[in-house]
């Protein structure tokens, strides 16, 4: 089932804020649904953590070996804020740029964030192989992280659900839910 543009085209507009930020854990689908839905909505798509390698010239990983969580916390949080120069689009977060509060607060006041999300060992799934992704280990690390990270989370207006859903489908439900909401 392909999206028409124009079916959606109202879930960018009505709100006045051109971004929808897609929040969640790692796996959660943000940046394969997150390109069906640009283009879908005719929009630019931005991945903050390409965004990151583009502009250090280095990995997430390498980042994290080299300079620390805390210095890619800070480049995630320059990334952010300069999508705001962006009239429309989808921005696929990282898994972790909602613990800092100022992240919370941009992209409140710039956009709408839509948290996708699925049962853990599923999302632990679809990481397997993940080099972009330092912070994965054991699935118990994993669950302490995800239980660190809900409240951020869950300071998103909205939730989508992934499992057993594709990008496309996890695109449109996304569109709809947006639409629906404006």
């Amino acid at each position: 089932m392909r999206s028409d543009r124009r079916e959606y085209s109202g879930c960018m507009d009505r709100s006045g804020k051109g971004r929808i930020y897609l929040v969640g854990f790692m796996g959660s689908g943000k940046s394969s649904a997150g390109k069906c839905l640009a283009r879908d909505l005719g929009v630019r798509f931005v991945d903050l953590d390409e965004r990151i390698e583009l502009a250090s010239g280095l990995s997430v990983a390498e980042i994290f070996e080299r300079e620390g969580e805390g210095e890619f916390r800070r480049r995630e949080a320059a990334a952010l804020r300069e999508t705001e120069s962006l009239p429309a689009a989808v921005i696929a977060t990282g898994g972790g740029t909602l613990t800092r509060r100022e992240n919370r607060d941009f992209i409140q006041r710039t956009g709408t964030a839509v948290w996708l999300t699925a049962p853990l060992d599923v999302m632990l799934d679809r990481c397997r192989g993940g080099a972009r992704r330092p912070l994965l280990s054991s699935r118990e690390k994993m669950a302490l992280l995800l239980e660190e990270r809900l409240a951020g989370y869950s300071s998103a207006p909205l939730r989508i659900e992934t499992e057993g859903l594709g990008p496309q489908e996890v695109a449109q439900l996304i569109a709809l839910r947006l639409q629906a909401t404006a």
